[in-house]
């Protein structure tokens, strides 16, 4: 039996042998010299740059968020974690505590760095949060309030006598809106905080609790109006009224309580009531309505 190659192939057969191996030839020839790449996409410079603000942006708001906030504050009560993260070393913050051991106080940016002896540009920083008090910052004598149950003929404001001024306590709403200035929303608050006590008025003082009642209205309102029929107030002893007794007092809460209690005890007792305007958050604006209360016996 004859053997039978297998490499012979029949002329259809070479012929597509050969075409392959042409086509073959030709692709690597391709693929070898032709540059199949795409032209690659230019980037739109201005859309990422725009983006990329963006992203800042939004960073920038994040970490700003999450920056620990520094609000104004009284320096005479900076202790000493406040000092230390507000930048001040612990020798710095010894001299302050030192300072206000003696029971002095600190009244000025100046005086701050006198007592501490921080550098100028720490100073700068702090002393942009600094808020002192407003007897502090505005010592400028304020128009003394007359009461007039106390002094029935002295002469108020204007050209009014004592005896010419009608009873605060006693005036009705239209005549209260016979003063420039007062209609009748505003002579409205004025009866309705009125009836808010069994009595009335202690003093004209306490005009200044009511809403809508500037000082100039006020000043108006007073050249016509005494308080002749005060309320009569049980007056709380300063030096010895506990926390309870003293909330009972307007404008004074349980956190303000305590600071009196607190200063009070520090000094031994209270000799006078100027003494509270140094009682930390004591609301300085409310100190002579304050006073209206109380008693230092």
């Amino acid at each position: 039996m004859a053997y039978k190659s297998h490499f012979k192939f029949s002329n259809s057969q070479r012929n597509g042998i050969f075409l392959l191996a042409i086509l073959i030839v030709v692709f690597q020839c391709i693929y070898a010299f032709v540059d199949f790449s795409s032209e690659s996409a230019q980037p739109d410079t201005k859309t990422l740059d725009r983006f990329r603000q963006q992203v800042d942006s939004l960073k920038r708001v994040e970490i700003d968020k999450n920056k620990p906030k520094v609000f104004p504050f009284n320096p005479n009560y900076i202790t000493d974690f406040k000092g230390y993260t507000l930048g001040m070393s612990t020798v710095e913050i010894d001299r302050l505590l030192e300072f206000r051991k003696k029971d002095q106080w600190i009244n000025s940016a100046k005086q701050f760095q006198e007592v501490t002896k921080v550098s100028d540009s720490l100073l700068d920083a702090l002393s942009q949060l600094f808020q002192f008090p407003e007897w502090v910052t505005d010592p400028k004598p304020k128009a003394n309030w007359v009461d007039y149950s106390k002094h029935p003929n002295q002469k108020g404001y204007g050209s009014k006598t004592y005896e010419q001024k009608i009873d605060l306590n006693k005036a009705s709403a239209q005549e209260l809106q016979k003063v420039n200035g007062v209609g009748e929303k505003l002579s409205g608050n004025i009866v309705k905080y009125r009836n808010k006590f069994k009595g009335g008025f202690i003093s004209e003082i306490q005009l200044q609790d009511i809403y809508g009642l500037t000082p100039e209205v006020i000043e108006r309102i007073t050249n016509d109006f005494a308080v002749k029929t005060p309320r009569l107030v049980e007056k709380i002893s300063l030096n010895s009224a506990t926390k309870d007794q003293l909330v009972t007092i307007q404008h004074i809460d349980y956190e303000i309580a305590h600071y009196i209690i607190e200063q009070r005890t520090l000094r031994d007792g209270f000799n006078s009531f100027d003494e509270l305007l140094k009682v930390k958050k004591f609301p300085i604006q409310k100190f002579e309505i304050i006073k209206l209360y109380l008693t230092l016996n």
